[in-house]
């Protein structure tokens, strides 16, 4: 049957597939629209397939919150190139997940890519955008944040490859000191936010590295504990967000910001392209 260039474009319009894979789509269907999408959909899904073994290193860390400010979501999306990153289709794709996220917090990515996006699935769509784009299309990772006595303050760094969340809670503002404190931890990527919450290995590993450079130093056996422990406290300096000195004022460390701004800073969930 004879396929007009009406129906091409209109099918164009409604899946932003390439004219001529709509025309062959709209033929092969007999000018079926329905049948025609569910054909660019498999094929969208045949390329998913051939490009699986891919490396997806490029894309968008997006974040989302809700309009009370009590729940965020944080999400890594993933493609092959950094030009099909900054396409409007991958973007507000993008931006749709970490919505998807916010609303339903999904226990893991199975449960993440089953839910219902625009009359399908998540998955299926990130099939369709596969065979749209032409390249890998990957949900990589995704964080969702609640606070029930404070709020979730978010920060993008221009370009959206790295981006943060961060509870913050208090009398004071919340939202400036918050966003402060997300770019704080965007710049010096600090371990943990408390010196008590460093992971025991870490803080294991560096005493015993402070130990050895101790000893090899020449240092006597009975204060290589106590140097150990020094070197530990200059650690958490530069690696314990509240002990960090503040990006905005060396002069003081975060702690002391906090106390002064009158809030108070309890986790925060920091994603960088490719981590």
């Amino acid at each position: 049957m004879s396929i007009s260039a009406q129906d091409v474009k209109r099918l164009r319009e409604i899946t932003g597939v390439g004219m001529m894979d709509c025309k062959k789509a709209l033929a092969e269907a007999n000018g079926d629209f329905d049948a025609a999408i569910d054909l660019l959909r498999k094929k969208g899904q045949k390329v998913a397939a051939n490009r699986a073994d891919r490396d997806a290193k490029e894309g968008l860390i997006v974040t989302a919150v809700s309009s009370n400010g009590k729940s965020g979501a944080i999400v890594e999306v993933n493609c092959e190139t950094d030009f099909v990153a900054r396409s409007d289709d991958f973007t507000q794709f993008a931006e749709g997940v970490a919505s998807v996220v916010l609303e339903k917090k999904p226990a893991d990515a199975d449960a993440l890519l089953a839910l219902p996006y625009k009359g399908e699935t998540v998955g299926s769509a990130a099939l369709a955008l596969t065979g749209k784009v032409g390249e890998k299309v990957d949900i990589r990772r995704f964080q969702v944040a609640s606070s029930s006595d404070g709020v979730i303050v978010p920060y993008v760094h221009p370009g959206s490859r790295l981006g943060v969340l961060v509870e913050m809670l208090g009398n004071g503002n919340t939202a400036d000191a918050g966003r402060d404190v997300a770019m704080q931890v965007a710049a010096l990527n600090p371990v943990a936010t408390r010196p008590d919450e460093v992971p025991n290995d870490l803080k294991e590993k560096e005493i015993e590295i402070a130990r050895e450079a101790a000893r090899n130093d020449g240092k006597p056996e009975a204060m290589l504990d106590k140097i150990a422990q020094g070197k530990l406290q200059r650690y958490y300096k530069d690696n314990v967000l509240i002990e960090q000195p503040f990006v905005k004022d060396a002069s003081i460390t975060v702690k002391e910001m906090l106390r002064q701004a009158s809030v108070d800073v309890r986790t925060f969930y920091r994603f960088a392209l490719g981590d």
